[in-house]
């Protein structure tokens, strides 16, 4: 059984992700600090599942609450969905955003190399485009300069990723989603 940590697990994708791994056979572990979110969300994945899912209350700029949670687990994979991610906000407060998009990134990133953990997905957005010259953009669309702190944090957070990605043993795979909605069934 592979163990699957998902960073913002209490939040509206992270939830939905959390319950399809557990319907696939993973095992979930949640880290949400809570600050945009509550622990609704995850106790309707649980309903859903039937299964007891493993959440963690840290802030993933904490780099020794962070690395505490991968010393108790075995942990084969991330999907990093934490961040905050209001690019009006980001406007209004860019250090706020850089502090934690970025710190928390990288203290997961750090803890995956430490602990080897072989696969990280990292939610970017589609805001890494920019104000695109061609509509609709493709996987082969030109990044431009981001039009928010927001997006920059998320060029910055891929920029890293494909940095580590060249001395890494793990494999990384950045999604550029725009605007997910729905709910389940």
């Amino acid at each position: 059984m592979h163990t699957i940590l998902v960073t913002g697990g209490c939040g509206y994708i992270g939830s939905h992700t959390i319950v399809d791994l557990l319907n696939n056979g993973y095992d979930v572990i949640s880290v949400d600090n809570n600050s945009r979110s509550t622990t609704q969300l995850l106790e309707g994945a649980q309903k859903i599942t039937g299964k007891k899912i493993i959440n963690y209350t840290v802030d993933l700029c904490d780099f020794d609450a962070t690395h505490k949670i991968f010393e108790q687990h075995k942990i084969d994979g991330i999907i990093h969905f934490a961040a905050f991610k209001s690019v009006d906000e980001s406007v209004k407060v860019p250090l706020l955003y850089f502090q934690n998009n970025l710190v928390s990134q990288i203290n997961v990133l750090r803890c995956a190399e430490e602990f080897k953990v072989s696969n990280f997905v990292f939610s970017s957005s589609c805001s890494v485009y920019g104000n695109a010259d061609v509509i609709p953009v493709t996987e082969e669309t030109t990044l431009k300069k981001a039009e928010s702190p927001y997006g920059r944090t998320k060029q910055i957070g891929e920029d890293m990723i494909m940095d580590i990605s060249k001395v890494s043993d793990t494999r990384f795979i950045l999604l550029r989603y725009f605007n997910p909605t729905g709910a389940h069934s």
